[in-house]
């Protein structure tokens, strides 16, 4: 029995381990670029959270709720990490449940997969572009430009739009909806926002612990705590990335809230700024000792303090309003970054076409689907990739004892 399997990301490649295992089953793994996870390879600033202890019945959106459930229940966090640790993978919990390959390099877990690929039932063949799945009497036909391969069974992993530099393309949503399937609407997920702040370029590149409240036309719309980075365009980080899913989508007016000192209350830091009074030290340096110094000297500005006196000279209420800007700074937001800069597709093709417990087609017999390619999507700190594991294992366990 023949399995193509198309996509060479993470959930391709455990697609095509778990598929190799049935009894007969010759696994070919299409690529379309020159090497295989090159996008795992760049994921968590190169070193690969590639799952958190907490990811199971919750950390997920989709369409269809709950559509996850069964692939996070038979192949769990803790499973994956026995799985990667078999294949001679080493890993490190954080303890967020964030886990890393122990080496802190995404290239040892795109490395270990490729090693275990190498298995006499499994080909690889980079450079070939799928363009059609030509459904025959039974069988499939994988269709590229030069090359025509017949499969007895398919399992699309093409992965999501997100991250194009990287590989993200409609290919998969243009194969599964050829076959007759449909798609949800597409959206960046974990990507930084924009925002028309002015004081943006002077921070650029500053990374300081924040709590950030988002509002659409004054309603919380989302809320998270971490680091922050400031960006030329706009707001980026983890605490970001964790509530940009829907940020600024559908219009109305959609700001901002940054408290950039959470574990300090407002009375605490108003009396310290207040002590500082007593001293001739540089206006500028006012928040120096307690925020990063570029960032303590834009909130002094934000509070029409001039940088070039004394703290001396600093009125009463001018200090009131600075402590305002450190604990509830707010800025506009305008819109997310683009599918080139997102690292997850949110959206994607209709999960309830597809069998939960094998992910199999509902429309077409002998073909499955995993990964990002379908409308599942996870929070951030290593969901999605946990997603990618186990709907790609289930999907290439399936295909391998199916019947059909």
């Amino acid at each position: 029995m023949v399995i193509g399997i198309i996509g060479g990301g993470a959930s391709g490649m455990a697609a095509a381990l778990a598929a190799s295992e049935a009894k007969d089953a010759q696994v070919v793994l299409f690529e379309r670029q020159a090497r295989l996870g090159r996008k795992l390879r760049a994921t968590g600033n190169g070193r690969c959270n590639l799952t958190n202890l907490h990811a199971g019945e919750t950390g997920y959106h989709g369409e269809q709720s709950g559509f996850w459930k069964y692939a996070l229940n038979r192949f769990s966090p803790e499973e994956t990490i026995n799985w990667f640790r078999r294949m001679g993978l080493y890993t490190v919990a954080e303890a967020s449940g964030r886990v890393y390959p122990y080496s802190d390099q995404a290239n040892s877990v795109a490395d270990i997969l490729r090693f275990a690929l190498s298995r006499p039932n499994i080909t690889v063949k980079l450079g070939f572009e799928a363009e059609k799945i030509r459904k025959t009497a039974g069988s499939f036909r994988v269709e590229a430009q030069e090359e025509a391969v017949d499969c007895d069974r398919v399992i699309v992993a093409c992965g999501g739009l997100a991250g194009t530099a990287l590989g993200g393309s409609m290919s998969g949503y243009k194969l599964l909806r050829a076959l007759g399937h449909h798609s949800t609407k597409l959206r960046p997920n974990l990507v930084q926002l924009r925002s028309s702040w002015g004081a943006l370029a002077s921070l650029k590149g500053v990374r300081t612990n924040c709590e950030v409240s988002v509002f659409r036309d004054g309603s919380l719309f989302a809320g998270s705590r971490g680091e922050l980075q400031f960006t030329e365009y706009g707001l980026s980080g983890p605490v970001i990335f964790e509530i940009s899913r829907d940020v600024c989508q559908g219009g109305g007016e959609w700001t901002c809230r940054l408290d950039f000192l959470p574990d300090l209350d407002r009375q605490t830091l108003a009396e310290e700024l207040l002590r500082r009074k007593k001293t001739d030290l540089p206006a500028s340096d006012l928040f120096t000792g307690i925020l990063h110094n570029r960032l303590g000297r834009v909130l002094t500005g934000e509070a029409g303090i001039s940088q070039q006196g004394v703290i001396r000279d600093i009125p009463e209420e001018a200090l009131t309003l600075a402590t305002e800007k450190a604990k509830a700074l707010e800025v506009t937001l305008t819109q997310p970054m683009g599918m080139d800069a997102a690292q997850v597709t949110a959206g994607g093709i209709c999960t309830g076409e597809f069998n939960e417990e094998t992910m199999e087609s509902r429309l077409v017999p002998g073909l499955y689907a995993c990964g990002e390619v379908l409308d599942v999507d996870g929070d951030c700190g290593g969901y999605n990739l946990q997603w990618a594991w186990s709907s790609g294992r289930l999907a290439g366990e399936s295909a391998g004892r199916s019947k059909t």
